[in-house]
């Protein structure tokens, strides 16, 4: 029976390269010089923690941030720009957590998509996954069109497809 995982994660070694340039930019930049930036990732917890000495450098560091990384294949809304940045000392500090794995919540959105598309096909929550499986194949690339037109918040991968 054909089937294929929803997931929602970020690659942690795509996620670190995009990181490393995001710095190496902000380096050359004549804007940034003799002015405090520190980008740190913490990889067990996927937070990135960025320190700057003022709000309008806070955007341009998450603008460079956000175009790095999607040129690494990593899409934007897997970001939480949600929390304010907090001064601490003379520098802003923002922690921004970056999405890995689904949500209880967001996986139940996703079983409510499939329910209303009215496709003949199975959807169970796994964990941090949502396997999809079907008679047909057909299906279940409704199925993915149906998850890709929902405009959903975060960012979905569609994985382990079998036939």
């Amino acid at each position: 029976m054909p089937s294929f995982d929803i997931a929602s994660k970020v690659d942690l070694q795509t996620l670190d390269n995009a990181v490393n340039t995001v710095k190496k930019e902000i380096s050359n930049r004549f804007d940034f010089k003799n002015s405090p930036v520190e980008i740190t990732l913490n990889k067990k917890d996927f937070l990135v923690t960025l320190e700057v000495e003022s709000d309008m450098k806070m955007k341009q560091v998450i603008d460079v941030l956000i175009s790095r990384s999607m040129k690494q294949g990593i899409d934007a809304n897997a970001f939480d720009f949600s929390k304010d940045a907090h001064q601490s000392g003379k520098v802003l500090k923002k922690e921004v957590p970056v999405t890995n794995g689904l949500k209880q919540e967001d996986a139940k959105k996703i079983v409510k998509i499939i329910k209303d598309s009215g496709l003949k096909v199975q959807a169970q929550i796994m964990d941090d996954i949502v396997r999809v499986t079907g008679k047909k194949i057909d299906d279940l690339q409704s199925v993915i069109a149906a998850c890709r037109q929902a405009n959903l918040s975060f960012p979905l991968q569609f994985t382990n497809m079998k036939s």
